[in-house]
């Protein structure tokens, strides 16, 4: 049951988060939210490929060389360790990798050496693995030790006088529906590093008796993680189990051992239907995965989950867990972690049935005078960032963004920087697994740059996979956004720019459309409603324009492109929209992404911009000349908007994500062009259409790429407010195969920022 406090706890991280401007009661109302507070946050310094930096295939477990100038990551991929250089942070660079015989679990750094566990199982029924002695300097192998099984976790003590290596045996997941006992088990060694060189360290077994007898497991441990403490005690989690226990590492005795417990979930979304809906109250287990000391007498739990019992009954609360060494929980996070998530637009929704965010990562650090815990969300790709001076209390200070699949984290306080290691990637677009770097700084963070507020029922407003952005006509505060066809549902949200981060403070459905929505593009229209453009596909949705009531979300219009036009459509279709005129007699603009159609066009470099003209009811067309296609694969247009001086700015951007090469982003810019005078035409016209001419306004490339951890592929909505600032977001695929950050930039007045 949650305390009192916790829920607390859990209120203030939201609103920490949200940088709501109303303080918590009893707070000065005038009180600055943590993201602008004086003490030092993390920004994002650099970002490592360990595929096209050192040519490995992954990076999992990492750690760091005591002068913090060095990291070392598992590599399971290639049966290697990975070496790189961080003398400089800013300036990663790769420094070769070793193979080591096997299957890299986990490692740790000690002095001089690298002790890395090794499965090496032929199959589940014979698990078998060795300990690795690699010298960091020299990268040989010195010493190699049988371990009797399949280790997992590797944990080195404070004073490096002590090693804890974890044992799993894991289960087939396959065999009898992965139900436990599947022995042999599992257990933990322990190596007294006093003792001689790597090849005679003393090394034991730890006495979990008391946990097999009082574990569900009938016998079968499955130990997952192990961290030890200042005074040297290990604490492992079970898992599959959901059990902990506190290991003496100068005779291996447990001292104590209990249940995880279960934790009861309020307001999270447990099923996958394409939409986040924050409907369902679930009572879980906590099965926690990782686990990370905070002080000699508490440590906290990443409680991912990963077992379904012969009742069908799974783990999973989405969330983390402060214990005392007792096993007393003095916090629990439950649903706020989730949360947290949602309103930075990084909830993943295709994992809402099985264990939605799913914490994996914990690591502590003390920086300066604050301690500070960092949770891993594997699945959302984001690291919460807690100060946890009173350990029964955390408080939010930020989420950092993440590659794909975060693993590894390492604090290394005495250089005021964290690591976070990812172990997925997706090559085929120029996404890899990467070593995100964060260094303190006593400036405000910059991520998270756009959060949702509470909705009417005080839950966060739900949003991901942004796609368009338009500014209100007569609130300079206020610009509107909206999501594409990675939810079922298409919605207008409003967003407060006044704020910092810039804050979603409503969400308003659209409904009464004929088709399914893809929407792209949206524009202020002169009586103040909605005027929303609707990519279609190859096959069954139509590319629509569609007019909404502001207040309803209902469709008051709806317009289709010329059938005979639709005949060639291809699956890039209506990426923006603008209007102009009065009520009644508006003249609406539609850019095409890509030309049509896709085969035998006489100038595949040229896509359309569309003009309708609604007293009329036509269409009419112009060509747009595309840059060559480079190293970022295809070019189309993502947005349309006008501007104050009658002209329109369009997003040309290239498929390109980061600087991978033959995937890299190399044009990500908004160009300028004059419709008032072009010659709109009929799209078959015999003469033909005109092609426009087009003038760069901004280069937004290096911003971009200044602003994410990997340069976003989808710069996709420009507007200009009320006063005239510009304003330009990026879409996050809604963490679908996708790191899952949102950049909404701020590039000043429009006169400058889109200058040329």
């Amino acid at each position: 049951m949650r305390t009192n406090r916790s829920r607390v706890a859990i209120i203030a991280a939201l609103v920490t988060l949200l940088g709501a401007l109303a303080a918590l009661p009893g707070s000065p109302a005038d009180a600055d939210p943590p993201f602008r507070s004086a003490n030092s946050v993390f920004d994002h310094v650099a970002t490592f490929d360990v595929i096209d930096g050192n040519g490995s295939g992954v990076a999992e477990i990492i750690d760091a060389s005591a002068d913090g100038t060095q990291l070392v990551y598992t590599d399971a991929e290639t049966d290697s360790i990975g070496f790189v250089d961080i003398s400089d942070p800013t300036d990663p660079v790769g420094a070769g990798t070793v193979d080591v015989g096997g299957e890299p679990t986990s490692l740790v750094v000690r002095k001089n050496l690298v002790i890395v566990g090794v499965n090496t199982s032929p199959d589940f029924v014979d698990p078998s693995g060795k300990l690795v002695v690699v010298g960091r300097f020299n990268r040989q192998i010195i010493a190699e030790r049988d371990l009797g099984g399949q280790p997992d976790s590797l944990a080195l003590s404070p004073d490096g006088d002590w090693l804890a290596v974890v044992i799993e045996n894991e289960r087939d997941e396959d065999l009898d529906d992965g139900l436990l006992p599947q022995l042999p088990s599992g257990g933990m060694k322990i190596l007294d590093l006093r003792t001689g060189n790597p090849g005679k360290w003393r090394m034991f077994d730890a006495d979990l008796s008391p946990v097999a007898a009082a574990a569900p497991g009938d016998g079968d441990l499955e130990p997952e993680y192990v961290d030890i403490s200042a005074n040297n005690r290990a604490v492992v989690t079970f898992q599959e189990n959901n059990h902990l226990a506190v290991v003496n590492l100068f005779n291996g005795a447990t001292l104590a051992n209990f249940s995880a417990g279960e934790v009861e979930l309020s307001d999270v979304d447990n099923e996958e239907e394409d939409l986040i809906d924050l409907d369902t109250d679930l009572v879980k287990r906590r099965e926690p995965d990782a686990v990370a000391w905070i002080d000699n007498n508490h440590f906290a739990t990443a409680n991912e989950g990963d077992y379904e019992d012969e009742n069908g009954d799974e783990g999973g609360s989405r969330g983390f867990t402060v214990f005392h060494r007792d096993g007393t929980v003095v916090f629990e996070s439950a649903e706020s972690f989730e949360h947290l998530l949602v309103s930075a637009g990084h909830y993943n929704e295709g994992r809402s049935e099985n264990k939605g965010v799913e914490p994996e990562a914990a690591e502590h650090g003390r920086f300066g005078a604050r301690d500070l815990l960092f949770i891993g969300s594997e699945r959302s790709n984001a690291v919460g960032v807690y100060e946890v001076d009173d350990p029964s209390s955390p408080e939010l200070v930020q989420v950092l963004p993440t590659g794909i699949g975060p693993e590894g984290i390492k604090a290394i306080p005495k250089r005021g920087l964290v690591v976070v290691s990812t172990e997925a990637e997706v090559t085929d677009v120029g996404i890899p697994t990467m070593v995100n770097i964060y260094q303190t700084s006593r400036r405000p963070a910059d991520y998270p740059f756009i959060v949702s507020g509470p909705d009417a029922d005080g839950l966060p407003i739900p949003w991901v996979a942004l796609s368009g952005l338009a500014g209100d006509a007569t609130d300079a505060d206020t610009v509107y956004t909206i999501n594409d066809s990675f939810l079922a549902a298409g919605f207008v949200y409003t967003v407060d720019v006044s704020q910092t981060p810039a804050l979603i403070t409503d969400r308003l459905e659209v409904t009464g459309a004929s088709a399914d929505l893809d929407l792209e593009g949206i524009a202020v229209g002169p009586d103040g409603s909605f005027w929303l453009g609707s990519e279609g596909n190859a096959g069954s949705r139509p590319n629509l324009v569609l007019q909404v009531d502001a207040a309803t979300g209902t469709v008051l219009t709806e317009i289709e492109l010329p059938a005979d036009l639709v005949d060639e459509r291809r699956g890039n279709g209506i990426e923006g929209i603008a209007v102009s005129g009065e009520a009644g007699s508006e003249v609406v603009y539609v850019a095409i992404q890509r030309a049509w159609p896709d085969e035998g066009d006489t100038d595949e470099a040229n896509t359309k911009i569309g003009r309708y003209d609604t007293t009329t009811g036509t269409w009419g067309f112009v060509h747009y000349p595309l840059q060559p296609e480079g190293g970022g694969d295809w070019i189309g247009l993502s947005e349309l908007t006008l501007l104050p001086d009658g002209r329109f700015a369009v997003i040309e951007r290239d498929k390109g994500w980061g600087p991978t090469t033959g995937f890299n982003a190399e044009l990500k810019a908004v160009y300028g062009i004059d419709l008032a005078g072009a010659d709109f035409r009929a799209f078959d016209d015999p003469a033909g259409l005109v092609t426009i001419d087009k003038a760069m306004l901004a280069d937004l490339l290096p911003e971009l790429s200044e602003s994410s951890i990997w340069t976003a592929e989808k710069l996709e909505g420009l507007a200009v407010t009320a006063d005239g600032q510009v304003y330009a977001v990026t879409d996050n695929d809604g963490v679908d195969d996708a790191p899952g950050e949102t950049l909404f930039l701020r590039l000043g007045h429009w006169t400058e920022a889109l200058a040329g």
